[in-house]
């Protein structure tokens, strides 16, 4: 008789027999093996190996003689056994899953194969079935698609990234909140959403705290898909693996766009005059202590300019307050545009105006408000047609308060309305 060149050819059928019972019993699957006899129950069980007994909870005694469909009930299900008993009548290899029993009641996951043993003749008189508990691999699956769904459902915009920056993860709350489909942003990095309003310093201040392994929390500002903004309250967390390494980064994210805006609106309303745009006077006041004292502190020049439109009140009462308003506006506007980037222009009160001019000499402000004056008397109102500014200067002098800084430039107002309006002057004490 040939020998089976699968078998190392100096092990004897017994020494074989040995070694396969030991392999089987010793097998980390659960191994059962049942005839082939037909029977009103089915085939009945001949052998199961330990892992077998330990999976169902049955001693070998309690099984030997027994069907498999012992193991059945409420929950297996019956499509899958039907499909069993169609493949063992076929003598065809059969594979599934489906709920068994232990003894003791429990459920667990079964995933099994069987295949049958033939004889010489080809006859069948034995099935040979491996298995598997799958119950805690269905768990782990079922908790991950439950994270999955959570996240997806989640109402913040959610975003994961491996340690290489590149996106793995977002959920339909980050792509409604930024307009980017799942396609457009897995592999990417979120370098996709920067909006030129934080640095580069920012980014690798960000990046450098996180692998750190700490978290970082702020309010972004980021462009969507359609280059508009957005601002997103965001907090980013490494998160590590069993060794505590750091694999991977998540996102949380809430659309704080509405909140920022009404934030900054009155914030604008503490610190703007509503009707020009132009710094109010409350702000004026903190900015002009606070140039006053750099300036001061750095030997630096330092000069305002008081700005007061003539014949305002003819104005207003000839041509109403609206058009009034309007002359305001645009006095406003002009000021701003014929001063430097540096320079600040506040609504002291009413039709008077208040510049502020740090790093600059008394010659140099006159200049400007020249400037001003010529440009504001240029200027033709469709209603009103040409209107005027008188304008003080004054130059902020070692060691002197604001007071009377601002006193100075009072007097040199009054002065030029006094010699005929639509001029500069300056005053010193």
């Amino acid at each position: 008789m040939a020998t089976d060149p699968r078998l190392h050819p100096a092990l004897t059928p017994a020494e074989l027999t040995v070694l396969f019972q030991a392999a089987i019993d010793q097998s980390y699957n659960a191994v059962v093996i049942t005839d082939a006899q037909p029977s009103p129950a089915g085939p009945l069980i001949v052998y199961a190996n330990p892992a077998f007994c330990q999976m169902t909870g049955y001693a070998l005694a309690e099984l030997i003689g027994k069907s498999p469909r012992i193991l059945q009930g409420q929950d297996t299900d019956a499509g899958v056994i039907d499909r069993l008993r169609e493949c063992l009548r076929e003598g065809r290899f059969f594979e599934g899953s489906t709920i068994n029993y232990r003894k003791d009641g429990t459920a667990y996951v079964v995933q099994w194969n069987i295949s049958p043993i033939r004889d010489a003749d080809d006859n069948i008189t034995h099935f040979v079935s491996v298995q598997q508990n799958i119950s805690a691999m269905i768990a782990a699956e079922q908790a991950r698609d439950l994270l999955a769904t959570a996240l997806n459902d989640s109402p913040d915009a959610i975003l994961i990234t491996d340690h290489q920056s590149k996106i793995v993860f977002v959920n339909q709350s980050f792509l409604d909140l930024t307009g980017y489909t799942q396609e457009e942003t897995l592999g990417k990095t979120p370098a996709l959403l920067h909006s030129g309003v934080h640095d580069a310093r920012f980014y690798r201040d960000l990046w450098e705290t996180l692998r750190k392994g700490k978290s970082f929390r702020y309010v972004f500002t980021n462009r969507r898909k359609d280059g508009s903004l957005f601002h997103a309250e965001e907090s980013i967390a490494p998160v590590r693996n069993a060794k505590g390494e750091i694999t991977h980064f998540v996102s949380f994210s809430k659309d704080s766009t509405a909140r920022v805006n009404a934030e900054r609106e009155l914030k604008e309303q503490a610190t703007k005059d509503p009707l020009t745009g132009l710094w109010n006077r409350r702000s004026g006041e903190v900015m002009l202590k606070s140039q006053r004292a750099s300036a001061n502190a750095m030997h630096q020049p330092f000069c305002v300019i008081m700005a007061d439109i003539d014949h305002f009140k003819r104005i207003n009462d000839g041509f109403g307050h609206s058009v009034g308003d309007r002359i305001i506006v645009n006095t406003g506007k002009i000021l701003q545009a014929k001063v430097r980037n540096c320079d600040a222009v506040i609504r002291w009160g009413g039709e008077e105006f208040l510049l502020l001019l740090p790093y600059c000499e008394l010659s140099a402000a006159l200049e400007i408000a020249e400037r001003i004056r010529l440009a504001v008397y240029e200027y033709d109102d469709a209603q009103v047609g040409t209107f005027s500014l008188s304008m003080g200067v004054a130059e902020a002098l070692p060691g002197q308060d604001i007071v009377d800084l601002i006193d100075n430039a009072d007097k040199a107002l009054y002065q030029a309305k006094a010699e005929g309006r639509n001029c500069v002057l300056s005053s010193q004490p």
